[in-house]
Order: C-alpha cells, then structure tokens, then sequence
C-alpha cells in the first residue's frame, strides 16, 4: 500500500507513525490495547483471553487464508467479463470465508462474546456489525493495521495534494466546484459528462469514482444499459451505514492537554448488533460505538500551522430516517429545528469526550456536528451511506462492482470495485488502470 500511494504522490508525503499502539477498544470496563504488528497483537490477545488462544489462533489463520484468496478475487475484477468468468475456480477459497459472516466464523472457531466483540472492535471503519458483515472484510481490514498505522505530516489534505500535482505534471487538470450533473451517453457508449452549470467536457472514456449507487441512480440517464441490474444490486447488497460526526476544536496544544495519537473505540457492552440495532430504533438510546480520534496529535507539524490549538472528531452511527424530512433542504438552511437536533446530539458527544479526555472540558472553542445530509451535500451517496454499499457477503458475489460497465467506455473506480477504505480504493484505482490498459498494474506496482 505505501507503494502505491508513493506512486500516486511521487513520493511527497512523509508519513508519522501512530507509535506502538494505534487503537483501544473500550468494551464496558475492559480496555484492550491494538500493538504495532501481527505477533504483538497475537501476544496481547493471548494475555487478555488466555483461556481461548486457540480461537486467536484460528482467527490469524482465517485471516491470513481469506487475504491470501482474494488475490485471484481482484485479480479477476480488471479482467474482461468472460475471462473473468473463466477464472471463478481460483476463486473459490475466497468465498470460503467471503460467504460467512463474520460472527459466525468467529463463534464457529471458538470465541466468547468478549474476544468476539474485541476482535471486531473496529466494526466502524467499514460499518457493518459481526452478525452482518462478510468475514473478508473483517480480514481486509485486519490485515490491514497488523502492521501499525500512521498519519499524513500536513494532515489528509497532502494526500489530494499531491495527487494533483502528479496529475498535472502529466498533462491532466484537475477541477473543483464542478460538480457534474449527467454522464453523457450516446448509442450506449459512455462520451462524456454535463456539469451542472450546462457546460459539457467530452473524452474518449468516462470514470466514475461517485460511487456505484450515485452513479447508476443519479448520473446516468433514465433507460441507460444496465441501470436496471444495478438498482437490483443495490437492493439485494443495500447501503452501509450513515454517520454523524464531531469536529472539535481546543485550546491548548495536543501535547499540553497531553492527547493520545491512538484512536478510540467505545462500546457499552459486547453486544454490537444489538446496541446498534437498538440505537437506530431510537435516537435516546445509548451510543451503540464511538471512534474517537485526535488528528492533532498525530501530525508533528500541526502545531506550526495552528499554534496552540488541537482537534478532535467524534464520530457514531445514524439512521437516515432521523434526517430525511430535511431532505432537499439547502445546507445551513436547514432550520431550527435541525438545528436543534443536530445541538442535541452534539451535547451528548462532548459528554462522552470528556468521559475519555476531561482535561479538554472548558478548552472547546468550536464544535460543529455533520451528519448524513452533510454526506449527501458534499459526497452525493444516497441516503448518506458513507460506505457506498454494504459489505456483507451478498456484496462479494456482484459481478457487477467492477471496473467495466455495461456500458461502453464507462468504468467504475475506488471503493465500491475494492472494499471501504482510503488505501482499498487506491487499489480501485490500480483496478481501473489495470482493466482499461489490459495490464496487470499492481504486480507492476508491487515490482517498482
């Protein structure tokens, strides 16, 4: 993944280590650090749950096979449909794991609701909870941090930064408040795209990193070659989850108020599915997860950009259903009464923040709440599902998240043809190239 992102940036973004532990679950009274690197996490799990090292065990395993399988998985999405058929044997030790859910696969090894519910602590970053989720994406994103993790010097900005940069050094353009209203679609083939101020920009191909959903539902037009297919696997798949999430500013800097680098997760008890469950039902109810993250104190060179202030996001789930009577409403025009709302909810937030951090209760100085109406405004994913569509194992059997389309010379990209995730939609993107260039990119990359 470094690799590809060193590709992307030329090599321009220096990157800060998290340090030795880049996450903490908090399930009820227990606390469970995540360490840097895959025999220290298995060792700290070994510590905590020394009655089921066996379980631990076999979850490693599971991981290793699943992310091991789903080489020829992805491989087989830059292909052309038919030989992308002809591979589907290959396949079949992905759909081992990718057709399980991944509590099942966890209580099948031998875990208790407590190693269960710490092992998928980080439900968050994809969003969807054990009884639900597809066990491959609880591999991807394990496998993922096993490592370690580490942040932008410069924060997330550098990242599109310096993507622009190499873009335009070869002889792309890059443009912003250009918001595009229809893909352009004569006689099947994809020629272009209509931004919303009228203007028409023609090309020889068309990419669409909106998003499955958005882009069969919102930017093709009515009738257009397998729009009909993709409603269907949108209902069959359905969206993830939407979010609500507090943006946090302090005074004081992230090392006064002695901040953690480590991101947070809270959780009530073990029971994930259940709390989330309840929550969506009711607004009142207790938070079923919080992620909590400090991008302040991770990035060393935050204090030469805004001395002597830091920030924190709070982030948790929400039910679409909560906001969509201001659907259609102009954002922050929405009115009173979202307004209120939205206080509500950030009051509740803060509360649990100075739960974890008290020292920053008196120092907050700005704290402004998005919600999946924000998701909507500056995303265009329907119904704010910050995921695009679920990753249950439904969305692993879709033939149709892949780079090529129905219709001609329109690709997909990103993570609806990958899986949730800044650096999987990178890999999107390799996908994408991979398919139109008919070459396999990521062994290129891989190579150097």
């Amino acid at each position: 993944m470094s690799r590809l992102f060193h590709v992307l940036t030329d090599g321009r973004i220096r990157w800060a280590s998290l340090g030795d532990v880049y996450d903490r679950a908090v399930i009820g009274d227990d606390v469970f650090d995540f360490p840097q690197g895959r025999e220290n996490l298995r060792s700290a799990l070994h510590a905590a749950f020394p009655a089921e090292t066996a379980a631990i065990d076999g979850y490693f395993d599971a991981v290793n096979e699943t992310v091991a399988a789903s080489q020829m998985f992805f491989a087989a999405k830059a292909l052309p449909q038919l030989a992308g058929k002809m591979v589907s044997p290959l396949t079949r030790g992905f759909y081992k794991y990718a057709d399980r859910r991944t509590y099942d696969v966890l209580t099948s090894l031998g875990a208790s609701p407590r190693l269960l519910a710490t092992l998928t602590a980080q439900y968050g970053d994809y969003g969807v909870p054990p009884k639900q989720s597809s066990f491959a994406m609880q591999a991807f994103l394990a496998n993922h941090y096993f490592e370690g993790a580490a942040y932008p010097v410069g924060g997330a900005s550098v990242i599109a930064a310096n993507a622009v940069r190499v873009i335009e050094e070869f002889g792309g353009a890059v443009l912003v408040r250009a918001e595009v209203e229809r893909i352009i679609v004569r006689d099947g083939t994809a020629v272009g795209v209509r931004l919303t101020n009228g203007h028409e920009i023609f090309a020889p191909r068309v990419i669409s990193d909106a998003g499955f959903a958005t882009t069969f539902t919102r930017l093709l037009p009515p009738g257009a070659p397998g729009q009909a297919q993709a409603e269907e696997v949108i209902r069959r798949v359905g969206l993830s989850m939407g979010h609500v999430s507090l943006y946090v500013g302090v005074r004081g800097t992230a090392q006064e108020l002695d901040l953690p680098k480590c991101n947070y997760w809270i959780y009530p008890n073990e029971y994930h599915d259940e709390n989330l469950q309840r929550y969506l039902a009711n607004v009142e109810a207790p938070f079923p997860m919080l992620f909590i993250s400090f991008p302040s104190a991770r990035d060393p060179d935050f204090e030469n950009r805004h001395p002597g202030r830091a920030t924190i996001e709070v982030v948790t789930a929400a039910n679409w259903e909560w906001f969509r009577p201001w659907m259609g409403t102009r954002w922050q025009r929405r009115g009173q009464a979202y307004e209120d709302f939205k206080a509500r909810l950030s009051e509740r937030l803060l509360e649990a923040l100075y739960h974890v951090v008290p020292q920053v209760r008196g120092r907050v100085e700005i704290a402004e709440l998005s919600t999946p109406l924000s998701t909507v405004e500056f995303t265009g994913h329907p119904q704010g599902a910050i995921y695009g569509l679920a990753h249950t194992p439904a969305r692993f059997r879709e033939p149709m998240l892949r780079p090529v389309t129905p219709i001609r010379h329109l690709y997909l990209t990103g993570a609806d043809v990958s899986t949730a995730g800044v650096g999987s939609a990178l890999v999107g993107g390799v996908l994408t190239a991979s398919a139109i260039l008919r070459r396999n990119l990521i062994k290129a990359v891989a190579k150097g």
